[in-house]
């Protein structure tokens, strides 16, 4: 089983380019895992216990859909803060072969540079990490 890690942050539009990119790959039906995981702010992680559940998250809930659709294997993942270092701590925690990283659009200037999470996780990841774009419904 080939395992991608799946953070998504708050934009449903990002989560869907995850999702599709992961549905996508060659064998997704019968060969991939993906782990979908949101970073829990400092209010949801000191919320209780009952509502501090990742699947309440509304993008984790359409990656998780969008791929069980399209027959998936799909685990969820609570990450920790600070993000990057969570998406690192979780990519270790389940051998992780790839990690499927969401973007955003950006002015010329700003692509030269990525944001700071997906910029850590690409030059610290001992995985490849793929940063893929937007889709809209």
């Amino acid at each position: 089983m080939y395992t991608i890690l799946v953070p998504v942050d708050a934009d449903e539009d990002r989560a869907r380019g995850q999702a599709a990119f992961v549905s996508e790959l060659p064998a997704a039906d019968t060969d991939i895992e993906a782990v979908i995981t949101h970073a829990l702010t400092g209010e949801e992680v000191d919320a209780p216990e009952e509502i501090r559940n990742v699947e309440r998250i509304a993008t984790v809930r359409v990656v998780r859909d969008y791929l069980e659709e399209r027959d998936v294997d799909v685990r969820l993942a609570e990450g920790q803060q600070p993000p990057a270092d969570g998406i690192l701590s979780l990519a270790e925690e389940f051998d992780a072969d790839h990690i499927a990283m969401g973007s955003r659009k950006r002015s010329p200037t700003g692509k030269a540079v990525f944001g700071s999470v997906s910029q850590q996780v690409l030059l610290e990841a001992d995985v490849p990490v793929t940063v893929v774009g937007a889709r809209e419904e």
